[in-house]
């Protein structure tokens, strides 16, 4: 497997870069990564994912999107600037990173292109597909799977942990005009702005479908995924509420996909740390049925 570093275009002009793993042999198959909060494309669970999925002929498609890391700039193709990373993304643009993901993929010459999420990674591929869907993309056509590692009910989570005290703040603050302020250092496990802060406690409505603890939920958003359906989580100190057994019964009872492969990997946690080669069998045995 050959692997070089690349640059694109996210759709509204973000330079992004990151790498691509190619197979010996040319193929119309890749698999694009979409890694999570404070991340990078950079992994160890995804290097030993790419060298079992070249055994299928598929190659790998790596990127920091623009919430890698915890603080970063982002440079436009005219050469302006914005600041980013986890603490001050706005989750609603990650839909310009990956559909100029897929882009630069069919620009390549692929023509199956598989999605690969981790954690918040999850929640972009599932808000950007469900509004590419939308916007009727004509590269959505080239999308034939989808696969979501640890999907977390983001927006539950932390409303159910976030004290009022942090909320009058961030509010008193947006109020002040403030939003690039950071919020107090115990409002959030890692340092966050106002702005993003209040996108995932308030103004929630673009992320708030993955409702676990809601047995009336019907998930009309995830069910709104038409092709493969590959969904995975760990049950050490995973991040969703259920335990994992009963969430993945839970969710094979809800998600109506008939091509859906839903279960939990026994002692994996929410990174699937050592347990990145039995994650990365099971995506295979997921993609033999599709590729």
């Amino acid at each position: 497997m050959k692997c070089e570093l690349i640059n694109f275009l996210a759709d509204d002009g973000v330079k992004l870069d990151g790498f691509i793993k190619r197979c010996n042999e040319k193929t119309d198959n890749v698999l694009i990564s979409i890694h999570g909060m404070t991340s990078n494309c950079f992994k160890k669970r995804d290097r030993i994912i790419a060298n079992y999925i070249e055994k299928l002929g598929i190659d790998m498609i790596g990127f920091n999107n623009r919430g890698s890391d915890i603080v970063r700039y982002i440079r436009y193709s005219d050469e302006s600037k914005a600041i980013a990373g986890t603490a001050y993304e706005n989750i609603e643009d990650s839909y310009y990173d990956i559909v100029g993901a897929i882009k630069y993929a069919m620009q390549q010459g692929y023509k199956n292109i598989y999605l690969h999420g981790h954690s918040l990674g999850c929640t972009k591929i599932i808000y950007s597909y469900n509004r590419m869907k939308k916007n009727k993309e004509f590269c959505i056509e080239y999308v034939k799977g989808i696969m979501l590692i640890s999907l977390v009910d983001v927006a539950n989570l932390l409303r159910k942990h976030t004290k009022k005290e942090f909320m009058d703040y961030a509010e008193n603050k947006e109020a002040e005009g403030k939003e690039l302020e950071l919020m107090p250092a115990k409002a959030f496990f890692h340092p966050i702005s106002v702005k993003t802060f209040l996108k995932y406690t308030k103004y929630m409505e673009c992320i708030n479908f993955a409702q676990f603890s809601d047995e009336n939920n019907d998930f009309e958003v995830i069910n709104s995924i038409d092709i493969p359906l590959f969904m995975r989580w760990g049950n050490v100190k995973e991040m969703i509420e259920r335990e994992a057994d009963n969430q993945v019964q839970f969710m094979n009872k809800k998600i109506i996909n008939p091509q859906k492969d839903i279960n939990f990997i026994d002692g994996a946690n929410h990174s699937f740390d050592g347990k990145e080669e039995i994650l990365a069998s099971q995506i295979c045995d997921f993609l033999k049925k599709y590729n």
